[in-house]
């Protein structure tokens, strides 16, 4: 019997490839599994399905977790603002971690003796694929064919339209990973430090003039509505990108400290998830108290680099969720925004939970809550420990 190998699969070049390098130099049973985060239309996962199918696949499987993803992982994004570096939303890094796990979960279902992925030797997401096969299936083997092989994509090309598989593989020259938060995209001007991605190279093209103004309402801390239409949250996030993303909105280049060490730069289009937290933020800014705001971000670094960094399993994750959900208790109320091309600024928002109260007073204009002499006898105590050092450092000198 052939050994049975589950492929985590996206359709892209490096995962078509391994079909037939695994069925034919390995000898392998291939069975595909794409794993849905978002991204695919029902009409691309039946082409990718069959497309697996023609490559030499003994079956295929796609599996929709797009309702798990946000329950346990784009929600606590949100919920701590995370943006790596203050740049990149977690678009694909915070989805590979599932990913895996459903791999993991589907391998041992089908009883399969290996699991085989399409990541490269030089990236993040070979480690992240080995993390949690290493975890969740220790007793299987791993196969990484790019990676083994350490082949270019040109290679592959060749390779595939050899063997007979020629589906316009021109159109691969950039690696684009599309899911509900964001799509990420490299090659060519990514691999070096000053290349700019022309407009060719984003799915999602820049089509939308004027400006338009949306209000997105939150409900502790959750997506709920759009423009006054009561939504769940993915249909927000959906919603949001399908309106927002033709403005050009969202796209970027995140440059940061890979896993194994290595620079990395990488392009994203992500008008959803940077609109949500910019949001996001906005409102629980006023809603918040300041240590409340401090530890917020300590924590939600942490998070977001656990989380980067194949971490997600790790218990502390856990404890760090728990304290983000306990933070969102007030965010509630409604963000206004005003997308531009290329742009989008926050106008406002309101929240029952403000805490710039009027009753109270108003910053830089007058209050009710102390006077002048109140701040007078605060600011000699404020000043006093500072004050006792600097005189004993002034005696000193003298």
């Amino acid at each position: 019997m052939k050994s049975k190998v589950v492929l985590a699969y996206s359709g892209g070049l490096d995962t078509s490839f391994c079909i037939p390098y695994l069925t034919r130099e390995k000898q392998m049973e291939v069975h595909t599994l794409l794993v849905n985060t978002g991204g695919f239309s029902p009409k691309e996962v039946g082409e990718l399905s069959q497309k697996a199918l023609d490559l030499g696949a003994a079956s295929h499987k796609t599996i929709d977790i797009r309702e798990e993803y946000y329950a346990r992982c784009i929600r606590y994004l949100i919920f701590g603002n995370v943006l790596k570096n203050n740049t990149y939303p977690l678009s694909v890094s915070s989805e590979r971690a599932f990913q895996a796990m459903k791999v993991a979960d589907y391998a041992r279902q089908i009883g399969a003796h290996a699991i085989a992925h399409g990541s490269t030797g030089a990236g993040n997401d070979q480690v992240r694929f080995d993390y949690f096969i290493h975890v969740m299936a220790p007793e299987m083997s791993l196969l990484a064919p790019i990676r083994e092989l350490n082949i270019s994509r040109k290679e592959e090309i060749e390779t595939l339209i050899m063997l007979g598989f020629d589906l316009c593989w021109e159109k691969s020259k950039y690696s684009i990973n599309k899911g509900i938060w964001g799509t990420s995209i490299g090659g060519a001007e990514t691999l070096t430090s000053g290349g700019e991605l022309p407009e060719e190279a984003y799915p999602v093209k820049c089509t939308k003039t004027g400006t338009e103004m949306l209000t997105i309402g939150f409900s502790e801390g959750e997506p709920v509505s759009l423009n006054g239409t009561a939504l769940n949250p993915l249909k927000v996030i959906e919603t949001l990108q399908g309106i927002a993303a033709p403005y050009g909105i969202g796209r970027d280049i995140h440059v940061g400290d890979t896993i194994v060490g290595l620079k990395g730069r990488v392009a994203f289009e992500a008008a959803a998830p940077m609109i949500l937290i910019k949001a996001h933020h906005l409102l629980e800014k006023h809603v918040l108290g300041k240590w409340q705001l401090y530890w917020k971000d300590q924590l939600s670094c942490w998070y977001g680099m656990m989380l980067h960094e194949a971490q997600y399993l790790d218990p502390v994750m856990r404890n760090i969720e728990v304290f983000l959900e306990s933070t969102q208790k007030r965010v509630v109320g409604e963000v206004s925004v005003r997308l531009c091309p290329g742009t989008f600024s926050l106008t406002g928002c309101t929240s029952p939970f403000d805490l710039m109260n009027p009753a109270f007073g108003q910053y830089g204009e007058g209050t009710a809550a102390f006077t002048g002499r109140d701040v007078e006898g605060f600011t000699r105590i404020y000043s006093l420990p500072v004050k006792i050092y600097q005189s004993l450092e002034n005696e000193q000198k003298d």
